[in-house]
């Protein structure tokens, strides 16, 4: 029945998501913060990358763009938080892999700056996450498959400043193997201050903490473990003076970090008192 004065709803269904939510918490995939997927740093690495543990395989390969960064990964982060957000405010299109959105507020969501070469950079991001393949047999959402894919499958431009070229809008397909885990809610809240941190390992170091420890009072693991964990390109003996010095600077969020020497490991205890004293209550 026509209601007067309304027109009709002419566009009900549509097979893309709009990243329009400004308030969602940022939301991280378990898979990739298990694992080494990204480069530690910004200098253009094109090396392929191998990582097996727990009877896990990853071989990552870049293209001629460079591996994906940790910083690229925000892309990443933004959408799955987006959509996560989506799911839970009951939208239909939340189950797209396609996501629409501005550039300027993926910008702002993840801590950027909004000048020119941002978007730029955004760009550069889009390209290393489509070129860096990945070769797993990891299970995301009760699937294990051994598959080859793209972290994104595809990203386009779809609407540029009429006065200088810069991006307004564009449209990213994440991959199915994201999309599975997305689905299967296999993903972790974090820390808003994540997007503050400037250094690559610094990045990895608290996304693992938040991975493992979770929200339990701490969490120790064994300095070779711990360099294998992070995908870090340093020698051991380099890696540990800055996992020392990480140590010295407490910059992590929601978690401190300490480096014990006699057991050449690294401990990560939760900054939340409550958790610390939840956990001698029940005598962790």
């Amino acid at each position: 029945m026509k209601q007067p004065g309304l027109l009709p709803q002419r566009h009900v269904t549509r097979d893309f998501f709009v990243a329009d939510i400004l308030d969602c918490a940022p939301k991280d995939d378990t898979a990739t913060m298990e694992h080494p997927i990204f480069a530690l740093s910004m200098q253009k690495d094109v090396r392929e990358r191998r990582y097996e543990h727990n009877g896990n395989t990853v071989i990552i390969a870049p293209s001629t763009f460079g591996l994906a960064t940790i910083w690229d990964k925000d892309i990443l982060i933004y959408l799955i938080s987006q959509l996560m957000e989506g799911g839970n405010r009951g939208r239909q299109d939340a189950s797209s892999r396609r996501v629409h959105f501005t550039a300027y507020d993926y910008l702002v969501a993840t801590n950027r700056g909004t000048g020119g070469d941002h978007y730029k950079r955004l760009e550069g991001g889009l390209d290393r996450l489509k070129g860096t393949t990945i070769k797993t047999d990891i299970r995301t959402g009760g699937v294990r498959l051994k598959q080859a894919f793209g972290l994104i499958d595809e990203w386009r431009i779809v609407e540029r400043s009429p006065t200088d070229d810069r991006m307004i809008a564009c449209e990213v397909t994440i991959s199915e193997w994201l999309h599975h885990a997305v689905q299967a809610r296999e993903v972790l809240t974090i820390s808003r201050e994540y997007f503050r941190l400037r250094g690559g390992l610094e990045r990895r170091l608290y996304e693992i903490a938040r991975k493992h420890c979770g929200y339990q009072a701490r969490w120790a693991v064994g300095l070779n473990l711990l360099h294998k964990k992070t995908g870090s390109q340093a020698t051991l003996k380099e890696f540990r003076r800055a996992v020392k010095g990480i140590a010295d600077t407490n910059v992590l969020p929601e978690y401190r970090l300490r480096y014990e020497g006699e057991l050449d490991r690294a401990l990560f205890t939760a900054k939340n008192t409550k958790t610390l004293l939840d956990a001698f209550v029940l005598g962790a």
